[in-house]
């Protein structure tokens, strides 16, 4: 048991903590590769979280969303390869409050790396003796690596960050030892050490609702940015934790174990009734790892949506299994509110599926995505290719799959390369290998897969034009075989990319284009105007004209 006081983030009040700090919490500018078609705009989810947790706790708690304050704005990054979105790094410094104790910094993706790597510099410069505590799935894949080559940082909090967070708050504070802190790296004599591993929360119900109003949420609603596609005002939630699988591609093992926890329906309910009240969404994006595993959860929470009247949209734009997405589920769904689904078979080949440890049957899904189009809704197969021990006939087999996806009117077919990402087994696999070299910024910066000019293949059997010469032959050939079989989506694309709205991922893309080339790029100081929290509305319906403003 740490000496640190434990203030769980579900469980102690206020009251409980012996000592509070003055927490700054930076959520860096978003980064994209050069020549990359899309950068996501999408709240801070787990940021939200932290903060909440830290509040509940007791802490002062100062947030700088360096994305959601100017979500317009592009400058150069700190890689010559990247492009950075959000607020300068001049810009993120002079907001932290002189007063501050502690800094956490949130590092989701590898590819920030190298630019967060710089903004770290300048708040170490800035604030010389304030602790730096770094967090996220980078974070706690590259431990070891950032406390090596990063000596602004002090120490890397690793997985599910709530409770680890109100422990280093507490340590800020004054309170405990930082050795005793579970679920933290740190440097002991001069070389990276890791403490236990901290147990991941189970009683998800009891966790402290995001901290939306410490964040600009409202530049993201009023101009439809999240993560799926534009359905009007948008907020993010999570309706389960943690993923149950082990892919092999994938850094979820790593990040938060394979423990799945699902959160009891009503309360899920509830908190969307809440947004609905006081921000007025009319959209939730869902950003579960895997979302709806168990076909009963799934029936519940769509009845409960039905008994309390619930009018929104929702979308699972993470990648999700087909197993229990049968008729009467996927009935369900699209009878309360579900328009755009995702799903993720990855594979055409059952070679590849069994070496990247993907339980999913193709043929299972393609019966799925096929009765998801008939009841209306907007489909996306998310599919993978470049695998290490991956052949040109495997390869063809994950083709023919995205081919009869878009046959059966499935709307959006990515063909996605595959990364080799910290924190994953394959990851570790070729580093053990020497196919890839050590980590560096280089190798972060490069790890972006809406950059065809970047993606360097790790597969034995393809080299890296070739797999590029597939990825867009593949992607062009789904998307004309799509448009070829249903032409009134020409004009329904058209029509939403000139009102700057989407039914589908492509749409958004093309929007996203739109905005960037057909219109001036403003300043960071003028990029968007000043966050107003939106005006509480009595109403849990709306008409279909609202949701598409």
């Amino acid at each position: 048991m740490s000496s640190v006081a434990r203030t769980s983030a579900h469980g102690l009040s206020p009251a409980s903590v012996r000592s509070t700090a003055r927490i700054t919490l930076i959520r860096p500018s978003a980064i994209s590769s050069l020549h990359a078609y899309s950068a996501a705009i999408v709240p801070p989810l787990g940021l939200a979280y932290v903060a909440a947790a830290l509040e509940a706790a007791g802490h002062e708690v100062c947030v700088i969303d360096a994305l959601g304050e100017a979500p317009l704005a592009r400058h150069p990054s700190a890689h010559p390869r990247l492009v950075a979105h959000g607020l300068t790094i001049e810009d993120i410094v002079a907001r932290i409050p002189a007063n501050v104790q502690g800094i956490g910094v949130s590092v989701m993706f590898s590819q920030q790396w190298p630019h967060v790597a710089a903004i770290l510099r300048a708040v170490r410069a800035a604030f010389p003796t304030v602790p730096i505590f770094v967090g996220g799935e980078h974070a706690s894949a590259t431990w070891q690596y950032l406390l090596a080559a990063c000596p602004e940082v002090t120490l890397c909090a690793l997985g599910e960050g709530e409770d680890t967070a109100v422990d280093i708050a507490a340590w800020i504070a004054g309170d405990g030892d930082l050795a005793d802190i579970p679920g933290i790296a740190f440097r002991r004599d001069g070389s990276p050490h890791q403490t236990a591993r901290r147990t991941r929360l189970r009683e998800i119900d009891g966790v402290p609702r995001p901290a939306w109003h410490l964040f600009p949420l409202e530049n993201y609603l009023a101009n439809g940015f999240g993560h799926g596609v534009n359905r009007g005002r948008s907020i993010p939630m999570l309706a389960t934790r943690g993923c149950p699988y082990q892919c092999t591609f994938c850094s979820s093992p790593d990040m938060w174990t394979t423990r799945y926890y699902a959160r009891t329906p009503a309360l899920l309910v509830d908190e969307i009734v809440d947004y609905v009240d006081r921000y007025r969404i009319a959209n939730v994006d869902f950003e579960d790892l895997t979302a709806f595993i168990k076909r009963d959860w799934i029936l519940a929470f769509c009845a409960e949506l039905e008994r309390r009247g619930v009018r929104i949209t929702y979308q699972l734009p993470s990648g999700t299994r087909s197993e229990a997405l049968d008729a009467e589920v996927l009935e369900a769904l699209a009878r309360t509110g579900c328009r755009n689904l995702t799903y993720a078979p990855e594979s055409g080949s059952p070679a590849t599926l069994h070496d990247i440890k993907k339980k999913v049957r193709p043929e299972r899904a393609l019966e799925s995505m096929r009765l998801a189009k008939r009841l209306g809704v907007n489909i996306k197969a998310n599919l993978m290719i470049g695998f290490p021990d991956e052949t040109r006939r495997e390869l063809a087999k994950t083709i023919a799959l995205g081919l009869r996806a878009a046959w059966i009117g499935v709307d959006d077919i990515p063909l996605f390369p595959f990364s080799p990402y910290p924190g994953t087994a394959l990851y570790e696999s070729l580093r053990r290998a020497g196919t890839i070299p050590a980590p560096d910024d280089e190798y972060f910066a490069g790890l972006g897969y809406m950059d065809v000019t970047m993606n360097a293949t790790v597969c034995r059997h393809i080299g890296t034009f070739e797999l590029n010469l597939y990825r867009i032959l593949g992607m062009s050939a789904f998307y004309a075989i799509g448009y070829a079989r249903r032409p009134a989506r020409v004009l329904r694309t058209i029509r939403n990319v000139i009102a700057e709205r989407s039914e589908t991922v492509l749409e958004q893309r093309l929007v996203e284009y739109r905005r960037r080339w057909a219109k001036r790029r403003p300043s960071p100081a003028a990029a968007m105007p000043p966050a107003r929290h939106a005006e509480p509305s009595p109403m849990l319906s709306w008409s279909p004209d609202f949701e598409r403003k």
